[in-house]
């Protein structure tokens, strides 16, 4: 009997399957019967496979059917990987495949012309919070598809991006989705905390899936600051924002302590919406008050909920940004809080040279098309080692087609197809 085992993963049973877990956020099912046709196949052996305690369990001993099986797992991973937290399919992205990471909004790097570069290894979400401006999570109904960045290939593309830029950089890890649901991000903090150009590295995250080995990684790693999105302080109602009936709320509370502690600033980032979690403002500045967040810098980030085209839309009457700024300077003036009206330099960010844009609104390039989109009509082609985002389009992989570009903002570029 055979018990095999993979580096960073482990199998379960799973119906008529064998699922791998690969790095906690990954997952790949493998038909046990495709797994004991190959093996008899090639070795004229009837072998039963089941999985226990982690373990691939082949009830032969065959060093050579050991090899065959780790081949096998290894070559088709990336065909069958999926997400354990939308169940989307996903594809990874290696160097291999010359995908550029400038140009896309879900994935690689953006850079709005200051010294912060925003860094997405991955997409996807664990919480489908009512109010998402992207529609993320579980429950999306309009996102089909999820990626995956090989960090290696994520570090190259952005040491280059740094280099343009220049020292004192902020790499702030956030995304469209849950930055903790990328698998190497423990090794990404450590990468880009050996960058000499980077001073400070920031995250965004809804806390969920910290614990307390995580925490000691990302701190030992170099992460400077987590911005956590806890929009409630109370249980039943921030369930109902995040949109999922399991979300454990005195978790999130404890690990951002545990963040502190572990010498991790903190910056709570509610997303009011008016009537439903305002009056709870106060509450949210007398626990960053009580767990020391904020040392380094503002505790609070309190965000104005705005309705986007592609999000989710819960029926609430938007506020405008002239009265919420209002509503924080009285909350300054009541709590002595501050600040909560931010500004950039609260954060050390000043202006920087963009990275100059391949593309003018209105030009006409021939592009190739290289990926799916996450969404129906969507593909994503590359010109200029650039990707563009193209949108109503039908056109397959490996297709060379001509697209106007119609938006370039902050290097992001989407483009329609044309004959």
């Amino acid at each position: 009997m055979m018990r095999i085992k993979l580096p960073n993963s482990y199998f379960e049973e799973h119906e008529n399957s064998i699922r791998l877990i690969w790095r906690e956020t990954l997952y790949a099912d493998f038909e046990k019967k495709l797994l004991e046709r190959a093996i008899k196949r090639k070795f004229r052996i009837k072998p039963t496979i089941s999985a226990e305690e982690g373990y691939l369990i082949v009830d032969v001993e065959n060093e050579e059917i050991e090899r065959l099986i780790t081949f096998l797992i290894q070559s088709h991973l990336g065909e069958f990987l999926r997400s354990r937290y939308t169940k989307r399919k996903v594809l990874y992205i290696h160097e291999g495949m010359n995908v550029p990471l400038l140009g896309y909004n879900a994935f690689g790097l953006i850079d709005r012309g200051t010294n912060l570069i925003q860094v997405r290894g991955s997409t996807g979400c664990n919480v489908s919070c009512i109010f998402c401006s992207v529609d993320e999570g579980p429950y999306s109904r309009t996102r089909i598809l999820d990626y995956v960045v090989d960090v290696d290939y994520l570090l190259k593309w952005f040491d280059e991006v740094a280099q343009f830029k220049g020292k004192g950089i902020e790499a702030h890890l956030d995304g469209q989705g849950e930055p903790l649901l990328y698998p190497f991000i423990v090794e990404l903090v450590q990468g880009l905390r050996e960058n000499p150009n980077v001073n400070i590295i920031s995250m965004q995250s809804n806390g969920i899936l910290l614990n307390e080995k995580l925490i000691e990684e990302l701190a030992e790693a170099g992460l400077d600051r987590v911005n956590l999105s806890i929009h409630s302080l109370d249980p039943e109602k921030a369930r109902m924002l995040m949109g999922m009936k399991n979300y454990d709320l005195n978790h999130v509370l404890e690990m951002a302590e545990a963040l502190i502690n572990a010498g991790i600033d903190v910056l709570f980032a509610p997303v009011i919406i008016f009537g439903i979690n305002d009056m709870e403002a106060e509450a949210f500045i007398e626990f960053a008050r009580k767990i020391g967040a904020g040392k380094r810098w503002p505790a609070l980030g309190f965000q104005n909920y705005v309705p986007y085209k592609f999000g989710r839309h819960p029926s609430v009457k938007f506020l405008s940004f002239k009265k919420f700024y209002t509503w924080l300077r009285e909350l300054e003036e009541k709590t002595g809080m501050r600040p909560l009206v931010l500004k950039p330099e609260h954060f050390g960010m000043h202006k920087r040279r963009f990275i100059p844009l391949e593309f003018h609104v209105g030009e006409v390039v021939k592009a190739k098309i290289i990926l799916p989109g996450r969404i129906e009509g969507e593909m994503l082609a590359t010109a200029r080692n650039r990707l563009i985002e193209v949108i109503n389009t039908h056109a397959k992989v490996g297709e060379e087609i001509k697209v106007k570009i119609v938006r370039t903002r902050h290097g992001i570029y989407v483009g329609t197809p044309i004959k």
